[in-house]
């Protein structure tokens, strides 16, 4: 791990200066409802388990996710999203406010608020129930999501695209943005989904995981050897992509990267992994508060991959703060922490 490459007082400034710094989420926001039970017996109505629900938990994911990531790490986000008329958007709001984000970007159109709703007996999930519609938003709705887009970037020190392909980053919202920030001068940061994996052009770092990357070029990629994959960034359009790979870690291709420089593997910092979900969320807000900071796209990498392997320790999708961060690096360094 090129650690080493980040001196901790280096580290300690990076993670320290988030609080002073607004971040724009763009994004498929979504409610996640969590029903938690037992199951002593089978429905005599069909062959299917009844779960007897003892607990109910509501929680925000996908852009929603992102921006309590951001602001678990002291900065400000605001996100800009779509949201039904419905009792979801509500509870949506109510947590957004909770974790001190800005509600002022969340769009009202005329479908379901995105609702995940898991049904989980004895830890394991017994079935999803998806209440969404993922078409793309209609031109009236894209009109409004451009103007929030443009206030919220226009206010803020980093972007972060977060795709889910609900219907809110279409191709217009897509290069909307990108162009809004390069006229700012502020870092983008991308998490992509297949539909628009290729509208990207101009972002600061493309994060993939191994799997969107292989469905969208309809080929497998040699993870083991990350330098072949240099003309990928080109052909994108961005600066750098960093492609996670689980329990692999990450690689870092940097824009003009040969085989000899300008790729990075990042092996992974985490000792013991408890749930996965989640950790490719605290991944990106890290990067784009990182880059907001001042950090190169390496360093912001190599931190990023510390909260991951901090994230990836709790149960849930949960949020890392930047105290857990510099702790978990001084563990892995075996710095005293002065």
């Amino acid at each position: 791990m090129p650690s080493e490459l980040i001196p901790r007082a280096r580290l300690a400034a990076l993670l320290a200066s988030t609080k002073s710094h607004r971040i724009a989420v763009i994004g498929d926001a979504m409610l996640d409802v969590y029903l938690t039970g037992d199951v002593e017996r089978v429905s005599p109505e069909a062959p299917v388990p009844v779960v007897r629900v003892r607990d109910r938990r509501y929680a925000l994911g996908g852009a929603a996710n992102v921006a309590q990531n951001v602001a678990a790490l002291g900065a400000t986000a605001e996100l800009v999203a779509t949201v039904g008329s419905d009792e979801s958007a509500k509870r949506l709001k109510v947590l957004l406010k909770k974790q001190r984000g800005e509600l002022r970007g969340l769009v009202p159109v005329d479908r379901p608020t995105t609702t995940k709703t898991r049904i989980v007996a004895r830890a394991q999930q017994v079935v999803r129930v998806d209440e969404e519609i993922d078409d793309d938003c209609t031109p009236a709705e894209i009109t409004k999501l451009k103007a929030a887009v443009s206030r919220a970037v226009r206010e803020s020190d980093a972007l972060i695209l977060e795709d889910y392909n609900k219907g809110v980053l279409v191709a217009t919202v897509i290069e909307h943005a990108i162009e809004a920030a390069r006229k700012k001068g502020i870092p983008v940061v991308v998490d992509p989904k297949y539909r628009n994996f290729f509208c990207y052009k101009g972002a600061t770092i493309f994060k993939p995981n191994r799997r969107e990357l292989e469905a969208a070029l309809g080929a497998a990629v040699d993870v083991e050897h990350p330098q072949t994959l240099p003309g990928l960034v080109e052909k994108l359009g961005v600066e750098a992509i960093l492609l996670t790979l689980s329990e692999r870690g990450m690689a870092l291709i940097e824009k003009g990267a040969t085989s000899k420089k300008g790729v990075h593997r990042i092996p992974t910092t985490a000792r013991d992994v408890y749930d996965v979900v989640g950790a490719g969320d605290t991944v990106t807000a890290y990067l784009a508060a990182m880059l907001a900071s001042g950090a190169t796209a390496l360093e912001a990498a190599i931190i990023a991959n510390f909260a991951a392997g901090v994230e990836v320790g709790k149960l849930g999708a949960a949020t890392v703060t930047t105290k857990e961060v510099l702790a978990a690096y001084d563990k892995h360094t075996g710095s005293t922490g002065q």
